[in-house]
């Protein structure tokens, strides 16, 4: 299974990472959002790269040119309500994917919060079968919302190639990606791979619930 690890590369993304990191920065909700759309929309056109392509005549005012342009389908995934603006990007890139959305959302089981479950209530998606399905999650902590919204996606058929896509991933998600994705024909893409969680399964160091920092707390 092939790991993508932008971090470990220089470029933009490492400044957006930076900014997104940021305990000041991240007081405007805008800004935040933006930079989550940017890596969204970086990683998108790296992606792009890994594609099958085909030459295209496109008839021009003064003549005929030739370039080679995607022949794959595309299905965008993602899961409520983190997932959003990370989607978005990929969709600034790829805007004639069908779209797949999924809500998956933490229940703690004990009072101290360390204990977590995943659950699944929304589907929507179009048929994936023999398609390019990109799950877009902006984090890869554990990896159990990750492997539900996988599971719930190919109900509706078999992808070509998956790509899970985040921006901060940790060691145990990408093993959990390892243990329940197809070995043959999944990629992993990150923005950085931190080193671990905390006790209530946040990424350390990471930057705090991407959900309540694109959108406000909830309830």
């Amino acid at each position: 299974m092939k790991i993508v690890n932008f971090s470990e590369q220089n470029s933009i993304i490492n400044q957006y990472l930076a900014e997104i990191r940021d305990v000041d920065y991240q007081k405007n909700r805008l800004l935040f959002r933006n930079n989550i759309v940017r890596i969204g929309e970086f990683e998108a056109f790296e992606l792009s790269k890994t594609l099958e392509y085909s030459e295209k005549e496109v008839a021009t005012p003064l003549g005929i040119a030739k370039i080679n342009v995607p022949t794959d389908k595309i299905v965008l995934a993602t899961i409520f309500r983190a997932g959003l603006p990370f989607h978005n990007g990929f969709l600034n890139i790829f805007d004639h994917a069908g779209n797949a959305f999924v809500s998956a959302y933490r229940e703690y089981k004990d009072q101290e919060h360390h204990e977590v479950d995943i659950h699944i209530e929304y589907l929507a998606t179009p048929s994936i079968d023999e398609k390019i399905l990109i799950i877009a999650d902006p984090m890869l902590a554990t990896g159990g919302s990750m492997e539900l919204g996988y599971k719930a996606f190919v109900t509706k058929g078999t992808p070509k190639q998956i790509h899970v896509c985040c921006v901060i991933a940790t060691p145990e998600g990408i093993e959990h990606i390892k243990n329940t994705f197809p070995e043959d024909k999944t990629t992993i893409w990150c923005g950085a791979i931190d080193p671990g969680m905390n006790e209530h399964k946040y990424i350390v160091p990471g930057f705090g619930d991407a959900g309540d920092l694109c959108y406000g707390d909830k309830l």
